[in-house]
């Protein structure tokens, strides 16, 4: 029978119904396929995934589908987000098959869990045909099939492991420059992004971009973020009325998206966001960080302060069926009845023509030029057009609001909820609104109190009032990045404490002394069918990347050697191997600050008051810890003087004299 209804991802209940057999990955069902001799399969997606859907209407609601599934395989259905780690051995295995990843990810394998076949989406006839087959040499002849899952095992089990620097010298940090010129050739010049389709928006990469353009002083890098910030919040793949981005566009310019939208792609978007407006003060850069933010409080946020994890794809359409993007699109005679006498403006500013044009009749708004030159072609002044804007959108938004929403995906994973509280807490810094502290605040307390277990681990997902699945190594790096950042901007000596009592822990559970990484699992929990260290830098940085980053910020504030040591190792064995450098980016925005970053201790009564406006200030290589009182914390010992505040800035462990005021140091220091 199908065991979906038992478990609480939307996902999997939404195949709870399937007349497949479908079960849960857990011991009890490998050891099953085990027992029976039974080929698995594996069938990987997430609640948000178009094509997951239509290979489930396809396929798995089909009967004779289920016939042959049911009798000779045992079904697993995975919800990517609960089970990244199954996720990321099984897309290895796919890639390593057929050069190609994506979901639905479909794999199947022998009754041990070695994968011997994969495939995306695959059609009814196809997959029929395909699991017949495989059923057939697996009952005739088994070795055939198991001497190939073993070489592809042995390709895994290689991947697993990171390759090691095995010279003494450091990789020269004067090579970042060399790196960064090879990546500029892949930069699209026009849209901003990369020249190809589909986009992807990769925060991270936009992230050290902004800070090594600013650090170095390079303007053409400069200028290539700030152009793809600007397309990418033109519209189409920023929803203009609702706030908010989708997860991808289909093609070059940031118009059509792949509609679902995702927490983990906004939480990252508003940092990077709100490091933008702090350097520049653009004003289009902090209406995107109030939109996305308006859209995450009323979409995406429970009554406790957790974050749920996305919206889907697919609404319901006016003829009931669900349809990818039938709630944001709009026709031209719907947009001439609600605007009158305004379409024609209308119609320019958010270009119903054929750039904005999509299919079937339907338009995506995407803004081409911005609010200034639209105003002076048409002889009006910018604050009007920027008031007739605002009321076009929320004229819009309420019609919209009436259309069957998208479905919501309210399970709360621990790793996307830290990246948000992230997200807040950076948007506070920029913008100075309270509200988002306290948001902030209300889901650091989330964290603590439903996702934090009282023997020191973390759990992965919560739904239904209750938490599940033992933390990864991305969840317990994006928490302890996340109460760092909360320190960062309140001063709270707390934070930091949680901060460095999680990173001990996972230093117990997850760092493997003879790979100088931490494995993707806890050493305590089951282990898949091959190691897993997460390196690379993608649409999430690596995690890796972000513990290390985590050590070297502790190793400073804490004086702790042991930190600072296992930072220089990892550092050591990534920079070697950094050909392309998008796939490293964090890993280079650490290496950056670990050569020329510095710290800022700020001391005294009126220290919070005055972190504010050092926070107000875009400084991206500025570590920056302080304390209203005298304070346990090592890097800020014998620093307090309760009839003044004092700004200390330091670099390689050494720091000038103490300052009254951060002007003052800026001067001195051009900072």
């Amino acid at each position: 029978m199908n065991e979906l209804h038992l478990e609480s991802s939307p996902y999997l209940l939404q195949h709870s119904t399937n007349p497949i057999f479908w079960k849960a990955w857990n011991e009890n069902t490998l050891a099953t396929a085990l027992q029976e001799n039974k080929l698995i399969v594996v069938s990987i997606g997430y609640a948000a995934c178009h094509w997951c859907h239509v290979m489930e209407h396809e396929c798995f609601e089909d009967e004779d589908v289920a016939q042959l599934m049911n009798a000779a395989f045992i079904s697993i259905k995975v919800d990517k987000e609960e089970r990244p780690d199954v996720d990321a051995i099984y897309m290895k295995a796919l890639q390593m098959m057929t050069g190609q990843g994506g979901w639905p990810l479909n794999v199947v394998c022998l009754p041990d869990g070695r994968p011997v076949w994969g495939a995306t989406y695959v059609n009814k006839e196809n997959w029929i045909n395909t699991l017949a087959q495989l059923s057939k040499i697996y009952q005739e002849n088994p070795e055939k099939v198991i001497e190939y899952a073993e070489k592809l095992h042995e390709g895994l089990m290689s991947l697993g492991i990171v390759s090691h620097n095995t010279y003494l010298d450091e990789f020269p940090f004067e090579n970042i420059h060399v790196l960064v010129e090879k990546w500029q050739k892949s930069f699209d010049l026009e849209f901003g992004g990369y020249t190809r389709a589909p986009k992807f928006m990769m925060p991270s990469n936009l992230d050290f971009l902004q800070c090594y353009g600013y650090t170095f002083k390079n303007d053409a890098v400069l200028n290539h973020v700030d152009l793809t910030l600007t397309k990418m919040a033109y519209g189409g793949l920023f929803d203009t009325l609702g706030g908010g981005f989708s997860r991808y566009s289909v093609d070059m310019k940031w118009h059509v998206p792949h509609f679902e939208k995702m927490l983990y792609d906004n939480a990252q978007l508003i940092s990077v966001y709100a490091d933008a407006y702090k350097r520049s003060h653009n004003p289009l850069y902090k209406e995107v960080i109030e939109k996305t933010i308006a859209f995450i409080k009323g979409e995406l946020t429970d009554n406790h302060g957790g974050f749920y994890a996305s919206l889907d794809a697919d609404s319901l359409d006016k003829n009931n069926h669900l349809e990818e993007g039938a709630f944001y699109v709009w026709n031209k005679t719907e947009l001439e009845s609600i605007l009158k006498e305004d379409f024609n403006l209308f119609a320019e500013v958010f270009n119903i023509n054929s750039f904005g044009f999509w299919e079937h009749d339907n338009y995506v708004l995407i803004q081409k030029e911005s609010n200034t030159e639209i105003a002076q072609k048409n002889g009006i002044s910018v604050g009007i057009l920027i008031e007739k804007k605002k009321n076009w959108e929320n004229k819009l938004l309420e019609i919209r609001n009436k259309r069957p929403k998208p479905r919501l995906d309210d399970k709360r994973i621990t790793s996307w909820n830290a990246l948000m509280l992230k997200g807040y807490a950076d948007a506070y810094a920029a913008l100075g609104n309270t509200t988002y502290l306290e948001a902030a605040k209300k889901n650091a307390s989330f964290i603590m109190g439903n996702l934090w277990a009282s023997n020191g681990h973390l759990w992965h997902s919560y739904n239904n009032g209750t938490a599940k699945i033992e933390g990864f190594l991305e969840d317990y790096a994006f928490v302890i990045e996340a109460f760092i950042s909360l320190y960062q901007v309140t001063f709270d000596m707390d934070y930091l404490q949680n901060a460095k009592q999680i990173t001990d822990y996972c230093l117990e559970q997850f760092y493997d002394e003879h790979q100088h990484f931490f494995a993707f699992n806890a050493r305590n929990s089951s282990q898949l069918i091959a190691p897993h260290f997460e390196v690379e830098d993608n649409v999430i940085p690596a995690a890796n990347s972000v513990m290390a980053t985590n050590l070297h910020i502790l190793s400073i504030l804490f004086h702790n050697t042991y930190y600072e040591k296992l930072v220089n190792q990892m550092l050591h064995h990534i920079t070697v191997k950094i050909d392309y450098a998008s796939a490293y980016s964090n890993w280079m925005k650490l290496w950056v600050s670990k050569n020329i970053g510095k710290e800022l201790a700020i001391c005294g009564e009126n220290a919070v008051n005055e972190l504010s406006k050092v926070n107000s200030e875009f400084h991206p290589n500025l570590i920056i810890a302080g304390s209203t009182k005298n304070s346990s914390l090592p890097f800020l010992s014998h620093r307090f003087d309760p009839t003044k505040t004092l700004f200390y800035l330091c670099e390689n462990k050494s720091c000038l004299q103490p300052e009254n005021s951060f002007e003052n140091i800026k001067t001195k220091t051009k900072l």
